[in-house]
């Protein structure tokens, strides 16, 4: 196995912040906006955050709804790693049934060459996408079938990271280039680093997968907030020491905006709020203004829906956020924050970033 540094994994907190702080964006895209300029404030929010101390930048693969633009996480990190220097970019995540092993592996190890030991790669099982998207994708109709084989891709695709089928094996001779084989041939001077592997999850699978394989896991709080404690446990009741890590490493992903007000800061997240609601609804579209979102006529199940949505969204005062992310790490004892920030507005969901890391003093200001 090629060796993966624990330091590559494990952030260090900055100032007054309890655990290091990282950014989970998905090139949103509102409404009167194009993808081109979502993606052009994915930029700004990557320099951003790596200006002000933020420890890891990723991007999320979905399908096949028109307010996400980042459907591709290799394109858009490659642009990203041109436009940054020091933060740590990946994937949160690479839906791994939708793709062939060995073109994850592929992708990930020309991002590993253009932006050495700065590069996650973070795995889940799930489509990102409806079934009928997720179908297109995987040209097959047996979509439970690609999420009950994960271990097994998971496997194939470590193998390919690592160049180490065994002799026999009939993939052998088969290597993913960029990668470890370039460093074994004659006259290769190529190191054998590569990405570091990470496990997302929403529920226990992955989270006892993660732990059983020694690697890290993340888990979207964000969507999935009340199994975030039973599933952390899990992951650390389920660890066992490896190559990797000598101890579990957990993060979590949070919906967090700070404004100069309260009230603000809520009318800024009801656009995201909707932009759920239509979703579940089976009507995906773009990210709603603040001002759509106020005067759309909620009916009782949908006001409902919302209130919920909101009640997990660390929002307020720069002062009111630190103090919802403080207690979600004492709560929960998460080893890093991941925060995602679904609104309208480019500027305020900047802003927001920046707010943050003032209220916890981090550099850069």
């Amino acid at each position: 196995m090629a060796e993966v540094q624990d330091d590559t994994i494990r952030g260090t907190a900055l100032g007054s912040a309890p655990v290091p702080l990282s950014v989970l964006d998905l090139a949103t895209v509102g409404s009167g906006r194009t993808a081109r300029q979502a993606l052009g404030t994915t930029v700004e929010l990557a320099r951003l955050a790596e200006r002000r101390g933020y420890h890891r930048f990723w991007v999320a693969e979905h399908h096949s709804m028109p307010g996400i633009a980042s459907s591709s996480p290799a394109v858009v990190l490659a642009h990203l790693a041109a436009h940054t220097d020091r933060i740590r970019l990946g994937s949160g995540g690479v839906m791994l049934p939708n793709h062939a092993p060995l073109v994850i592996a592929e992708q990930f190890g020309t991002l590993e060459a253009l932006a050495p030991r700065r590069v996650d790669l973070g795995l889940g099982r799930a489509p990102g996408t409806d079934g009928a998207t997720a179908a297109a994708l995987r040209r097959t109709e047996r979509l439970h079938e690609g999420a009950d084989e994960f271990p097994q891709q998971l496997a194939e695709l470590t193998r390919f990271l690592d160049d180490d089928f065994p002799d026999g094996h009939p993939y052998a001779r088969i290597h993913a280039v960029p990668g470890p084989v370039q460093g074994r041939v004659p006259g290769g001077v190529q190191r054998a680093d590569r990405p570091s592997v990470w496990l997302l999850g929403s529920s226990g699978f992955s989270a006892r997968l993660a732990g059983a394989l020694g690697l890290p896991f993340s888990f979207a709080h964000h969507f999935s907030a009340a199994n975030t404690v039973p599933a952390l446990q899990l992951y650390r009741d389920s660890f066992r020491p490896s190559e990797v890590l000598d101890r579990p490493y957990a993060k979590i992903g949070v919906q967090a905006f700070a404004a100069d007000d309260a009230k603000e800061a809520r009318r800024q997240v009801l656009s995201g709020a909707l932009a759920m609601l239509r979703l579940r609804r089976g009507r995906p579209g773009l990210v709603p203004t603040p001002e759509e979102a106020e005067a759309y006529a909620y009916v009782p199940a949908e006001r409902d829906f919302v209130d919920e949505w909101l009640g997990n969204v660390v929002h307020g005062t720069p002062d009111d956020v630190r103090d919802g992310l403080d207690a979600l790490v004492k709560r929960t004892g998460a080893d890093e924050l991941m925060i995602t920030a679904n609104a309208h507005d480019p500027g305020a969901r900047l802003r927001s970033y920046g707010l943050i890391a003032d209220a916890y003093g981090l550099p850069g200001a």
